[in-house]
């Protein structure tokens, strides 16, 4: 009930703040600084993307996302209520004003971008992927088309199901969908041998399959049958809100790009106070040109978020990299510079 009154005051704010001419217009923004806390869904169940330990604690890529919006918006990494939400529910949470924002392993698209009065605002990629299948080692299913006439487990409501229906009538092959409403479903229907194989973005099979018994009984298949880059979202038309988590994304991208570490951060930031000449360095610290005052916080905020999370690599590196649980190669999400996409915009 506290979160759905807080909702819909937010909403009454916003609807007031459209009305006022000559007032800068309210946003989720302010809310969030108000209640001096971020409000950030996530899945909770994913290992290396969100997911929730048995001490209560969070951890994951998607988590400490939600940590820098939080050291860019309020100062204070730790200032994060963290709400687990299915597929289904995630939307919903958004639109009601449950969530400010979410960062959910979800996938930007034109419908969720462009629906209207119900649309999305999507942050930078954080995770490119690509949709794939796991099918056990010993079932000598070796493509997709072999699955023909099989049943796949899949999670309802989400780009999975309409991606596996388009990739088995392109090549006019019938299958038998066993629909669930989250992963750990899925994962469960898949392992009970209620279908042959399961489907979902080739990151989350990997996630899953490093919890199974025999991870090594589980293979997936080449296939990719997707794009599937994943970012976080906030409500449309809350362009304050939205403005302040691309620049956020933004940073810890360029702080790779530039070298700048959790490690090395206040070392950078005390040669960018002590040489004048260092102008793009002393303009992405906040030391000069006032950047985080055109999107409404400090003008230290990359100094905060990159003190609290380290950069785009360091975060990466820590949740999927080849010494983590899930490892993941970055491949598309390698920078630019490294064969990758991952590039950020001048900050200037």
């Amino acid at each position: 009930m506290r979160s759905l009154l807080t909702g819909m005051l937010s909403i009454t704010m916003l609807l007031a703040g459209c009305a006022t001419t000559g007032e800068k217009q309210f946003s989720r923004l302010d809310l969030i600084k108000q209640r001096n806390s971020l409000i950030c869904g996530v899945s909770g169940k994913i290992p290396g993307f969100s997911f929730l330990n048995s001490d209560g604690t969070y951890q994951g890529i998607d988590v400490d996302i939600c940590k820098a919006f939080a050291a860019a918006f309020l100062g204070d990494p730790d200032k994060v209520q963290y709400r687990p939400l299915t597929a289904a529910e995630r939307f919903t949470a958004i639109r009601t004003g449950e969530i400010d924002l979410l960062s959910r392993n979800t996938t930007l698209n034109l419908s969720r971008d462009a629906s209207g009065g119900n649309s999305l605002t999507f942050a930078p990629v954080v995770f490119h992927d690509g949709q794939g299948l796991m099918v056990k080692k010993n079932s000598a299913i070796k493509t997709l088309s072999d699955l023909s006439k099989e049943s796949i487990c899949v999670g309802s409501g989400t780009t999975t199901e309409q991606n596996i229906n388009d990739a088995f009538e392109s090549i006019s092959v019938s299958y038998t969908p066993i629909k669930y409403q989250d992963l750990n479903q899925v994962v469960a229907g898949y392992l009970q041998g209620r279908c042959m194989a399961m489907t979902s973005d080739r990151s989350q099979l990997a996630a899953a399959r490093s919890g199974f018994r025999k991870p090594q009984d589980h293979v997936i298949l080449p296939d990719v049958l997707s794009k599937e880059p994943l970012a976080p979202a906030s409500l449309g038309g809350d362009h304050r809100l939205s403005d302040a988590m691309r620049w956020v994304i933004y940073s810890l991208i360029s702080a790779e790009e530039q070298g700048i570490t959790k490690e090395n951060i206040n070392e950078k930031l005390i040669q960018a106070k002590n040489n004048p000449q260092l102008k793009q360095l002393r303009r992405f610290l906040g030391v000069e040109g006032n950047l985080g005052e055109k999107l409404g916080l400090e003008d230290k905020f990359v100094v905060n978020v990159i003190q609290a999370t380290g950069n785009y690599g360091q975060i990466y590196n820590r949740h999927l990299g080849p010494n983590s649980d899930v490892p993941i190669p970055r491949g598309l999400n390698e920078l630019h510079t490294n064969g990758g996409v991952q590039i950020s915009p001048p900050f200037n």
